[in-house]
């Protein structure tokens, strides 16, 4: 009978036990709001295809190195971008060594531990412990003396019932915080990746600028000699001669301001490397650089699950949703179950022997009636954060297709650029050379030569820079596609 009566008092304890189990969870559960997805990217070119769902038709394989109509610039890895050996060996040793690529790794390794200390709320917590006591006490009067020992060991357990899916919730915005910094290394990695390119790209282009001047510097020079010998012998005047001085002082000027940016570019590659200032080293000239005349965009609504920002501002949405879970449970009653369970004797001999069992097992639960207001703000803020989390959302989503049409904008009107800026050159030399001739010829003044030197040099200079420009623009082009993390 006794037996049939204890079974039948720890059936409410284990009717709760398994409720809190199988309880429900407050709180909207989450679905991801609706954006506006646009057809096509702005800026693409004619011939890029029409956005299409991507599962819409079966993938077909493809000969190595052609780019499906599907596919994407943004999912082509960075090692397969940069294909100048020296910029790979940079952008390993940067994502390896860079403070902002640690610190990231770091803020990835304090949400898991956050996780694991969130999700443990679910659990029951168990402890053990025990005690020994003896006390001697001497025979005063009446009383004769004595001496007890007394041992105790128990352990004990809580459990906080999550009947309304108060810890789960919390679990659930741990989790997708924990997701957040992931995504968050991931665009550290990103923006890493295409901050070195450009600085390499950018790099090369005062090396070539450099070069550009020092050889102008040297032609000018000798053309200077060769003015200075024919006024001397009366042939020219000294007119020409300062005319001369100015072209080489022109080139002589440049020079050290192409050094001074070199120096400071380095530098700065330098630190993305994690380094103190130091020399970069350099592989493929600029002008060897390999890039493709037209990339493909790829289809808008992949760029939602692509670009580590956007990944970011949805775990963030995710988490803000769970949080409005949390503070909706606590408006419900918090059940809790304790128990005790041990040994307890006056000696330690009998210890685990005769009737030394001690037990003891209690369930509670606790209703807030009047919090002034807290819980009713508390739901308030979930919620408020909850709208603004949502409208980040969608503006870093606007923000990325932006990102997207201004890169294609601005790599095919670079192109363009640049290729009228080789003609510009092509002329510009022509016409610098056919000045020397006829002011050799005698036909024309040292003037028309100064002029036509000056556009010279300018131009080879501004194609030098329409060249960095063009792959500038194609390492924005990747890195707003969402490129650079795989």
């Amino acid at each position: 009978m006794n037996q049939s009566l204890r079974r039948l008092s720890f059936s409410p304890v284990l009717l709760l036990a398994v409720t809190g189990l199988i309880g429900c969870a407050v709180g909207p559960n989450y679905k991801r709001p609706t954006v506006d997805v646009p057809a096509t990217y702005r800026g693409a070119t004619a011939g890029s295809p029409p956005a299409t769902d991507a599962q819409s038709e079966p993938t077909k394989p493809k000969p190595p190195g052609i780019v499906s109509e599907k596919e994407s610039f943004g999912d082509e890895k960075w090692w397969e971008v940069f294909e100048d050996p020296k910029l790979q060996g940079l952008i390993r040793t940067a994502l390896r060594n860079n403070y902002d690529v640690r610190i990231a790794a770091a803020r990835v390794l304090e949400a898991q531990a956050q996780l694991g200390i969130t999700r443990a709320d679910q659990f029951p917590s168990l402890s053990a412990g025990g005690n020994i006591s003896s006390q001697q006490s001497p025979k005063i009067g009446p009383i004769p003396a004595y001496e007890a020992t007394q041992g105790e060991l128990a352990a004990s357990a809580a459990w906080n019932l999550d009947f309304w899916g108060k810890y789960r919730r919390a679990t659930e915005a741990a989790r997708a915080s924990l997701l957040a910094n992931e995504w968050a290394q991931k665009a550290v990695m990103a923006t890493l990746v295409a901050n070195l390119a450009t600085s390499y790209f950018e790099l090369r282009q005062f090396d070539l600028e450099l070069e550009i001047s020092k050889r102008t510097l040297s032609s000018r020079r000798e053309s200077l000699e060769m003015t200075q010998a024919l006024e001397q012998h009366g042939i020219n005047s000294l007119l020409d001669v300062r005319q001369s001085e100015q072209l080489v002082y022109t080139a002589a000027t440049d020079v050290p301001d192409f050094e001074r940016q070199i120096a400071q570019e380095e530098n700065a590659i330098s630190i993305l490397l994690g380094n103190n200032p130091g020399d970069i080293p350099r592989g493929l000239k600029l002008t060897e650089q390999p890039h493709a005349p037209d990339v493909p965009a790829g289809i808008p609504s992949s760029l939602l699950e692509r670009r580590p920002d956007i990944r970011e501002a949805e775990e963030n949405l995710i988490a803000a949703n769970a949080q409005i879970g949390v503070a909706r449970a606590a408006y419900f009653p918090q059940i809790s179950l304790t128990g005790t369970a041990g040994f307890e004797s006056p000696a330690l001999t009998s210890l685990f022997t005769g009737p030394a069992g001690l037990w003891n097992l209690a369930g509670s639960f606790t209703q807030p009636i009047f919090e002034g207001g807290r819980l009713k703000s508390n739901l308030r803020l979930a919620e408020a954060q909850h709208e603004q989390m949502i409208l980040t959302y969608q503006e870093t989503i606007q923000g990325a297709f932006r990102d997207v049409s201004n890169a294609l904008i601005a790599y095919r009107k670079n192109r363009e650029l640049r290729v009228e800026q080789e003609h510009l050159v092509e002329s510009a030399r022509d016409a610098a050379h056919l000045s020397h001739t006829r002011f050799d010829a005698g036909t024309t003044d040292y003037l028309e030569v100064l002029t036509n030197e000056t556009n010279s040099f300018s131009a080879e200079l501004g194609l030098a820079q329409a060249q960095a420009n063009e792959l500038i623009a194609m390492v924005e082009l990747y890195q707003a596609l969402g490129g650079g993390w795989q």
